[in-house]
């Protein structure tokens, strides 16, 4: 036990290393140069941590090991049910049937040539790419977190789908905005979208975030109109990671009760905190009915404590982040070779290319 009487005094000094290591992401993240890039302080602590685990580890008290996995894996399911407090099924409401068949559809399509690309294609191991596939069909680096103790992956293999992540989620944050301005934008006929349709387009292909935020701001004259259908279709992604994660754990069981044979029992595996996750995410969509009727002054307390909550969400992703990278020895990548990237380029241009063309479809249909 990580608490136990023996390890208590190391585990707290780990967590307490993580969090210090996590404060520094934090800051380095808000720099600048870096907050231009869109890159989230999630990003900056898993680089850190792989970093630690590289060059300084073996100076560091081996005691300290406990707290640095339980940041990894107990606070990392805590601050995936807080998540949820960023989204309500109000939001999901607005962008309507459109957003949501597109959200759908790319997350299911996807995951699906993500994993089949990955295991057949390329040959990697399932783990590495289903966490490569959820990072790029639901909401990046928090994806792949959340899908990591459904796995019980190795640090390493999150933090290959990470990286793959920000390399690819990088390449669409600069990537769009070129391709509206210079072409999308003046094109004729079925080439052509407008800023509602385009943020839809944004919302449902493009991995984080933070990159989702940051397209329509580097569009020019981009009206509101676009980046809030981007932000929202967007969330509506990241809540159907719950239900993704309760299925990828239902067919994860049959999958080892197949293997097993008949007379085998195999527990089903039901990631708890993606269902506690819907709740919190139902409290918030309740919270936030409450605040439109209530006075102003008693809103603005609510929604400020909302942002201090989420804040400090950030934060402790930050944490569980960093600790997955300080377990994570560059000597167990070898044999993966260029696997990874060609997995996540091949879901790369689905997410661009078939992205496109199923958003204008949804759009022409619905």
């Amino acid at each position: 036990m990580a608490f136990s009487k023996e390890k208590r005094k190391g585990t707290i000094s780990g967590i307490i290393f993580v969090a210090l290591v996590a404060a520094s992401a934090t800051y380095i993240a808000d720099l600048g140069p870096v907050k231009a890039l869109g890159i989230s302080p999630l990003v900056v602590g898993i680089v850190i941590g792989i970093f630690y685990a590289n060059t300084l580890h073996n100076h560091f008290p081996a005691e300290w090991e406990t707290g640095i996995v339980f940041s990894g894996k107990k606070i990392l399911r805590f601050a995936i049910v807080i998540y949820g407090f960023r989204i309500t099924f109000q939001q999901i409401a607005e962008v309507g049937l459109q957003g949501f068949t597109v959200s759908l559809l790319m997350l299911t399509s996807t995951m699906l040539i993500g994993i089949w690309l990955g295991t057949k294609m390329f040959k990697m191991d399932s783990d590495t790419s289903i966490l490569t596939a959820s990072g790029a069909s639901v909401c990046g680096a928090a994806a792949v977190l959340a899908t990591e103790p459904v796995l019980k992956a190795e640090e390493y293999k999150t933090a290959v789908a990470v990286s793959m992540v920000v390399l690819f989620g990088t390449i669409s944050m600069f990537l769009y905005p070129v391709l509206y301005a210079a072409f999308i934008e003046h094109a004729q006929g079925f080439l052509h979208m407008d800023p509602k349709t385009f943020g839809i387009y944004v919302g449902g292909t493009i991995h984080e975030v933070a990159q989702v935020v940051a397209v329509p701001a580097s569009v020019p004259g981009a009206p509101e109109d676009m980046a809030n259908t981007a932000v929202i279709v967007k969330m509506t992604r990241v809540i159907m990671i719950a239900p993704m994660l309760i299925v990828l754990g239902i067919i994860l069981s049959a999958i080892a009760r197949k293997k097993g044979g008949e007379g085998s029992k195999v527990k089903l595996v039901i990631p708890w905190f993606a269902v506690y996750f819907i709740g919190v995410a139902g409290i918030n969509s309740l919270i936030h009915a409450y605040t439109l009727g209530a006075a102003a002054e008693t809103a603005d307390l609510i929604r400020h404590t909302i942002t201090q909550v989420n804040i400090i969400d950030t934060f402790l992703l930050t944490m569980a982040m960093t600790a997955l990278g300080m377990g994570t020895r560059f000597a167990k990548f070898k044999g993966l070779g260029l696997a990874p990237i060609y997995t996540a380029g091949g879901m790369f241009l689905w997410l661009v290319i078939g992205g496109f063309i199923i958003t204008q479809a949804v759009v022409t249909i619905i």
